[in-house]
């Protein structure tokens, strides 16, 4: 799908693919039953801090009202940039970027790798929720549910420290830092 007025992975800054600061996420959705509902899913690429959006359809106003609604819970210093496929469900993208304030990426069509860290979290996702469930009727509360469960269980890629204990360090190192400097 061609999205209109979008900014390529190509034009998002080496410090996003370098992992180098927090506050950098991609976005996904995962389908279910018949191809009906779905749930939107946020993953901070240097923590693997993982969001999960409770979504009403798949049509782009209900996927930018979705996200919208969880990242808006999230420190606006944790909410800089966000990495998505090119699904028409992100055409209202420019209308999210100036609500968040936060700039959106488009991966190259058919290139899952360039969103590895938010593929990998959609699979241990289908753990809760299996290919062909009906997501409708999972509430806002489930998915925070499974969220936590995920976001503390260790990680071999962080040395078995938890996305949880990353994400609250980086808010940590943040607040420290802005009152050093004031």
């Amino acid at each position: 799908m061609q999205v209109p007025d979008h900014q390529t992975i190509h034009q998002r800054p080496a410090e996003i693919e370098g992992r180098e600061f927090p506050g950098h996420w991609e976005g996904d959705l995962i389908i279910g039953q018949l191809n009906q509902s779905c749930i939107g899913t946020l993953v901070e690429r240097k923590t693997g801090f993982l969001v999960l959006c409770k979504m009403e359809n798949k049509s782009a106003s209900a996927v930018r009202e979705g996200f919208e609604r969880q990242l808006k819970k999230i420190d606006r210093f944790l909410r800089l940039s966000m990495t998505y496929d090119r699904g028409s469900e992100m055409a209202e993208h420019p209308l999210m970027s100036k609500h968040l304030k936060m700039a959106i990426y488009f991966a190259d069509p058919h290139a899952p790798w360039q969103r590895g860290s938010n593929e990998n979290i959609n699979g241990l996702l289908r753990q809760y929720f299996p290919k062909g469930t009906d997501l409708s009727g999972v509430s806002q509360v489930r998915l925070n549910d499974v969220a936590w469960l995920l976001n503390t269980r260790p990680r071999k890629r962080f040395d078995f420290q938890t996305p949880q204990e990353l994400f609250d360090q980086a808010t940590a190192d943040y607040l420290n830092h802005v009152a050093l400097d004031s």
